[in-house]
């Protein structure tokens, strides 16, 4: 595929002709309008709620916009551990690195919540393990902080949906670290698949396979001065709080809570957010209808609850599946590829090589599998951001200014992401197919009513669904049968159906 024709800027433009499209083209983000409420020229406060391994990445970019700009800064910093200096996480270690006074208790401090307190803060980043997110950013919310809170958006579906409830209440800005939401090629993907360039969608899958001698998130060292002396392991638990459940100390479980259900979801909500986050932003879905997770502990047998393989397939109302894979005992990917009736986009794995939509070839008879490797066709390269969760920064911090909540991953589809995935683990987990309901939020166990439906609706011969903001009419959504097919209908009383008037 390398060899297929690009398409330029004004190419696009003219396939598309959408102005939304125009801004993806350029490499570029419809940016809130700097100066509403905070002036344009004030400082914007920060207090990082968790500096672990992913908090260290946003302290540098961070301290990077402070000496560019002057305009935001980290001033306090909240953790259950005190840190170590070799490891480069931790409370005291972060606050120096972000040229804060290591005696300034009011900044530096154990109880996140003595942050929530001070009205100079504007914004939090919550980046603790996952079973304190919504906690965490619901309270940052009513306390009126605006909040940037890492990928997976919740621990569970109930809480995700009190998280997006809440931002609606409050008319606070959120976004979700899902950092390839700045990559301007799931919006350019999308303006195309809605204007019907690749008919109708069918299915969209993804991947994040990984492979690492120690095993995975066991690259997270341990170390001896992480104890119950260094180590407040009941606020960490949560468990006053009702978020885990009270168990003895163990390093393991602090650092490399990953692996183990009552902080975490493992490969489904660290690894699947991640992908599943700009797959249904590309495609046009949210919320899934039905969902089935696979998988299980098939080589790393350390100790860990999360498997080491999983699989889940999303159905959707609009007629549409996705399939999310990994393995962490293997890195070659499956790839991530949309689907469609007339077309296929393929997403090269390094986004500076754009995607590529080929056509499919339509013909009497179907082709032999492997006959179509996604071959030929146009190749799209949007402009990438130099760095993708600096993008996604400088959007955000926009959004602060300008009090604009749509923020490039808000929260109902932090809300989407985790609800797919938490299915796939509850699925996973009970041996049962799922269905969500998009009404109530709430999670049942599957019947036999989702076949039943597209049953019917083949019998009564109905128009295919179609994503949101599709505007291309019956574009590549409709199958011509062929003329013997008149022949088809059931013999009534001896009368063959072809002969009918």
């Amino acid at each position: 595929m390398s060899d297929s024709p690009s398409v330029s800027r004004r190419e696009f433009l003219q396939t598309t002709g959408a102005a939304t499209g125009a801004l993806a083209a350029a490499g570029a983000f419809a940016h809130p309008a700097i100066g509403a409420v905070k002036g344009a020229n004030e400082k914007i406060n920060i207090a990082i709620l968790g500096p672990g391994g992913r908090a260290q990445e946003h302290i540098r970019i961070v301290n990077h916009l402070r000496d560019e700009t002057k305009l935001v800064e980290i001033v306090a910093v909240a953790d259950v551990w005190d840190g170590n200096k070799q490891v480069g996480r931790g409370l005291y270690p972060s606050a120096e690195k972000c040229g804060i006074k290591l005696d300034d208790k009011q900044s530096v401090t154990k109880d996140y919540r003595r942050l929530l307190e001070r009205k100079d803060i504007d914004v939090v980043i919550v980046a603790t393990p996952d079973h304190w997110h919504a906690k965490m950013t619901i309270d940052a919310l009513d306390s009126g902080k605006d909040v940037y809170c890492e990928k997976p958006m919740t621990h569970t579906i109930e809480e995700a949906r009190k998280v997006a409830e809440t931002v609606k209440r409050t008319k606070q800005v959120m976004t979700v670290g899902v950092q390839s939401t700045a990559d301007p090629r799931w919006r350019m993907a999308n303006e195309m698949i809605t204007a019907g360039k690749i008919g109708k969608v069918m299915q969209g899958q993804t991947s994040y396979y990984r492979n690492s001698d120690v095993g995975q998130w066991r690259y997270y060292q341990l170390t001896e001065d992480m104890n119950p002396k260094t180590v407040d392991w009941k606020m960490f638990l949560g468990t006053d709080f009702g978020l885990a459940p009270d168990q003895p100390f163990n390093r393991a479980r602090y650092a490399q809570w990953r692996c183990y259900w009552d902080f975490g979801g493992g490969m489904y909500t660290d690894l699947f957010v991640h992908q599943l986050t700009h797959l249904i932003q590309a495609m046009g879905v949210r919320f899934p209808r039905r969902v089935v997770g696979g998988g299980g502990l098939y080589l790393e047998y350390d100790h860990r609850d999360v498997p080491d393989v999983a699989t889940v397939v999303a159905d959707y109302d609009e007629g549409c599946q996705v399939l999310i894979s990994a393995t962490m005992c293997n890195d070659t990917q499956l790839g991530e590829v949309i689907r469609g009736h007339t077309g296929t986009i393929t997403f090269s794995g390094n986004p500076a090589e754009g995607f590529n939509i080929a056509p499919q070839k339509l013909e009497s008879r179907p082709a032999p599998p492997g006959a179509n490797k996604g071959e030929g066709g146009n190749r799209f390269r949007p402009d990438q951001p130099r760095e993708d969760t600096r993008a996604l920064w400088e959007h955000f911090l926009g959004c602060v200014r300008s009090r604009n909540t749509e923020t490039l991953c808000p929260a109902e589809t932090g809300f989407a992401a985790i609800a797919t995935v938490n299915m796939g683990v509850q699925s996973y987990r009970e041996g049962k197919a799922l269905f969500f309901d998009k009404e109530t939020g709430k999670v049942g166990e599957a019947d036999g009513s989702w076949a039943a439906q597209w049953e019917k609706m083949s019998k009564e011969r109905a128009k295919p669904h179609q994503v949101m903001g599709w505007h291309a009419g019956t574009e590549g959504s409709l199958l011509v049968p062929p003329g013997y097919q008149k022949l088809e209908g059931d013999w009534i009383d001896g009368v063959d159906p072809a002969k009918k008037a």
